[in-house]
């Protein structure tokens, strides 16, 4: 059951794009001069490069939020489950960091995982600008 706007969408999505951006900071797993670099460089970059596809794709989304709709939200929903949400969740087993840090992935992943299943897939505003698909 699809129940969350794609208005309220677009606003997590950018929330959630600044916030995966600075998870490494806030959640204390950002690179520092102690730090292994081989060990460490990927858990900190995997959500700060998620965090801006996150927001690249949602400028583009054809949805209220988007300023250059083109992408079809359907396609939005999918990169959001699959890229955002199922990734992020199993980058720490995948690069093989879990060992040190896999808590704030698997959050953000699966809060990506749900709010791709239970938006709308048409904006509220009846204004595609990108025909969807069936």
């Amino acid at each position: 059951m699809r129940f969350i706007p794609t208005k309220l969408h677009g606003l997590l999505d950018y929330a959630s794009g600044l916030l995966f951006i600075a998870s490494p900071w806030l959640f204390g797993f950002a690179l520092d001069a102690r730090s292994n670099l081989a060990e460490n460089v990927m858990a900190q970059w995997i959500p700060v490069f998620v965090g801006v596809a996150v927001l690249g794709y949602s400028i583009f989304t054809d949805y209220e939020l988007g300023l250059i709709r083109r992408l079809p939200m359907p396609v939005h929903l999918t990169a959001d489950f699959w890229f955002a949400g199922v990734f992020l969740a199993a980058s720490p087993w995948i690069f093989g960091f879990a060992d040190r840090v896999y808590l704030p992935h698997v959050l953000l992943g699966a809060f990506s995982i749900g709010a791709g299943l239970l938006t709308k897939k048409e904006p509220a505003d009846g204004q595609h600008r990108v025909r969807p698909t069936a």
